[in-house]
């Protein structure tokens, strides 16, 4: 399972599932926030016993900026040197707003492309409660299963 959380900034590009949105606030973040590719890449870290993202992708200078889908796919050739696959992969989406339906095709066929295996993507919001229920940030959890080869 990964989780991660961003908080929302005028001026910024909103990406989700590497998927760009068209929202007047996108993620605050060293890389571009994009919150359900970081909750998927630790996920698959965690399934392998791998290390947080946050070693892998340090907030230095060589990784500001840094794409959703360039971690992904750092993290799934890491996989597959070490002999692992991906399974499936579930994420849900916390947030108010930008409404998660109309991009959610787009964003279930980005991911899965990436990965090599269906990745399902679900979203639910926080009934106005929270950092995600007033509107200052979005929130993801991931779960994926994993083969490791022995």
């Amino acid at each position: 399972m990964g989780t991660d959380a961003h908080r929302l900034e005028a001026g910024r590009p909103l990406v989700l599932g590497t998927v760009a949105i068209a929202h007047p606030e996108g993620l605050a973040g060293h890389s571009d926030g994009d919150v359900v590719a970081h909750a998927l890449c630790d996920a698959l870290l965690a399934a392998t016993g791998g290390p947080d993202i946050g070693v892998l992708f340090p907030g230095t200078p060589e990784w500001e900026g840094v794409t959703g889908t360039t971690m992904v796919t750092n993290v799934i050739d890491r996989l597959r040197a070490e002999g692992a696959s991906v399974c499936n992969a579930h994420a849900i989406i916390m947030c108010e707003r930008p409404r998660i339906g109309p991009h959610r095709e787009a964003m279930q066929q980005a991911l899965s492309a990436l990965v090599g295996a269906p990745v399902s993507v679900h979203a639910t919001t926080t009934d106005e409660m929270g950092f995600t229920g007033r509107g200052e940030g979005i929130a993801c959890q991931v779960v994926a299963l994993v083969e490791v080869a022995e």
